[in-house]
């Protein structure tokens, strides 16, 4: 199973990034899924997550701001950034709890992470 993530780069304050997150592999169901980041010299903190029913919950720092969302059928998520601050920059890493078989376990993946940089 892999997660890839993309979408990150530089924008300017205000401005607007979508983030993306494929996952790949021996999938047979995914349940919650989210976005994490980590600015340097910070630990990772969680930005949103998204159950399968698509339930979403966001960190107070981007509530209003950034919404995310989920394509079942692609196995992706997004993030849509708005209003960006420079204290949104990171790298952003998505994760994945997801069963690869239907007698499996429940596992977590986390993908390679993009960088967000918001600077003017």
């Amino acid at each position: 199973v892999q997660l890839q993530a993309s979408g990150g780069g530089l924008v300017q304050p205000g401005g607007s990034l979508r983030l993306s997150c494929a996952a790949s592999g021996s999938i047979f169901s995914i349940n919650d899924m989210a976005w994490y980041r980590q600015a340097p010299g910070k630990q990772r903190e969680l930005v949103a997550t998204i159950t399968s029913g698509s339930r979403r919950q966001y960190a107070d720092s981007v509530k209003g701001r950034f919404a995310i969302s989920r394509d079942n059928a692609k196995n992706t998520i997004y993030l849509q950034m708005t209003s960006l601050k420079p204290e949104d920059t990171a790298v952003y890493y998505c994760n994945a709890d997801l069963k690869s078989t239907w007698y499996g376990p429940r596992n977590e993946y986390w993908g390679q992470g993009t960088q967000v940089t918001v600077s003017s």
